[in-house]
């Protein structure tokens, strides 16, 4: 089968960015790749009927695809070797640490408002362009965003660094 026209210059250069995309989105890099794989071949699929840019309409397919491995996806208990200490002190690796307590609640978050918060805010995304990609309105992602903001202001695992500061 032939390639559509412009399809392998679009991967080339949307790629990287998209796979950031992905990860935030999953948190794991072999699930953004296959994600991001998942979503290529859908767009490639379909590209003969893509208007104009396509990278909002591929972002879109990646956030329906995660959306639905998100739900068949069992989210209950996970084992751990280790249980969670609590830091004595301040040392090199709390950024580290802390970014990863961010990651961790955004793994919490509903699948709907961790995809608002990773388009609108590390995707640096307008509310508009979010709302395009998610196919809902401007108000949706208003809503959905501020609900998701305001779980993580209340989330434990971050506030316990705030106390500790």
């Amino acid at each position: 089968m032939r390639t559509p026209q412009g399809f392998e210059e679009f991967v080339a250069a949307r790629s990287p960015r998209l796979l950031r995309t992905t990860y935030l989105l999953t948190s794991d890099w072999a699930a953004a790749e296959d994600l991001l794989q998942t979503a290529l071949t859908k767009a490639w699929s379909a590209w003969s009927r893509i208007d104009g840019d396509p990278e909002p309409y591929v972002r879109r397919i990646l956030v329906n695809t995660q959306t639905s491995w998100w739900r068949r996806k069992w989210t209950g208990e996970r084992p751990t070797e280790h249980l969670p200490e609590a830091p004595d002190a301040v040392d090199a690796h709390s950024a580290v640490d802390e970014r990863e307590r961010v990651w961790e609640a955004l793994r919490r978050l509903p699948a709907r408002q961790r995809a608002v918060v990773v388009l609108r805010y590390f995707e640096d995304l307008s509310e508009q362009e979010v709302a395009a990609a998610l196919d809902c309105s401007v108000g949706t992602v208003k809503s959905q965003a501020s609900r998701a903001l305001a779980k993580l202001r209340v989330d434990e695992s971050l506030m316990c660094e705030r106390a500790l500061a």
